[in-house]
C-alpha cells in the first residue's frame, strides 16, 4: 500500500462532502419519517384501522399490514448524521510544510 504524500491532504478534502452527505442523510430521514407517516411514537408494522359492517353499522378495529416509521428512525437517521458530521472535525490538514526560500 503506498503512503500518502504530505502534499495530498486525502482526509482534509473530505470534510466537505462528509458534511454534505450529513445533512442529506437528515434531510432523507426526515423525509422518510413524513411521507409515511411520520408516526411520533415507536415504529408499527401493523395499523389499527376504524370499519364499519355494512349490514349492522357496528364501528369495529381492523389492523392493516403496513409500516409506519417512529421516532427511533428519525433519532437513529439523526444520529448517524450527527456521527458523521462529528467525524469531519477529526479531519486536519496536513502539517503546512516552512518554505525553504525563507
Amino acid at each position: 500500500m503506498p503512503a500518502r504524500s504530505p502534499s495530498h491532504p486525502i482526509p482534509h478534502r473530505l470534510r466537505l462532502p462528509l458534511r454534505a452527505c450529513s445533512l442529506l442523510l437528515v434531510l432523507v430521514t426526515v423525509g422518510f419519517w413524513a411521507a409515511k407517516g411520520a408516526h411520533r411514537g415507536w415504529s408499527q408494522h401493523r395499523v389499527p384501522v376504524r370499519k364499519i359492517d355494512e349490514v349492522t353499522g357496528i364501528v369495529f378495529t381492523a389492523y392493516e399490514d403496513r409500516f409506519v416509521p417512529g421516532v427511533e428512525v428519525l433519532a437513529a437517521g439523526s444520529a448517524l448524521a450527527a456521527a458523521i458530521f462529528g467525524a469531519t472535525f477529526l479531519l486536519r490538514a496536513s502539517p503546512t510544510r516552512p518554505n525553504p526560500t525563507s
